[in-house]
């Protein structure tokens, strides 16, 4: 099992990572999800989320995305896997495990850092989410 600290790391780099290493067959838990970055201005950001969770009309046309912290990582590594719903991609989501903050479970255990430099405009997915 890897365990990745998803701390200042962009979340692009950091789903196409998972998701390159859940088709391989390994277990991954990324940990410090409120702290990963998305770049990009602010309002831009918000204004994709806000699109993302909107309804065109009055007919109700399926669930609404969550927006709770994991869930927001957990559907950006969803993307880059091969469709979801079916083989290989179904089996790879299944090892995928994301957490806000530090369990105790994995307090004493090897994590693993995305190593990237930081860019100018970034936003803090705690600072998008509910």
């Amino acid at each position: 099992m890897k365990i990745i600290d998803g701390k200042d790391t962009p979340l692009g780099r950091l789903a196409s990572y998972v998701a390159k290493e859940a088709l391989r067959g390994e277990k991954i838990s990324v940990i410090n999800c409120e702290e990963i970055i998305v770049t990009g201005s602010r309002r831009d950001i918000e204004e994709k989320l806000r699109a993302k969770r909107k309804r065109v009309g009055s007919a109700q046309q399926g669930p609404k995305p969550s927006m709770t912290r994991q869930m927001i990582v957990k559907s950006a590594i969803k993307g880059m896997l091969p469709n979801p719903r079916r083989g290989r991609g179904k089996e790879a989501l299944k090892r995928i495990k994301c957490y806000v903050g530090l369990p105790k479970e994995f307090e004493k255990e090897k994590r693993t850092h995305i190593e990237t430099e930081k860019k100018k405009k970034f936003v803090y997915i705690q600072e998008i989410s509910r």
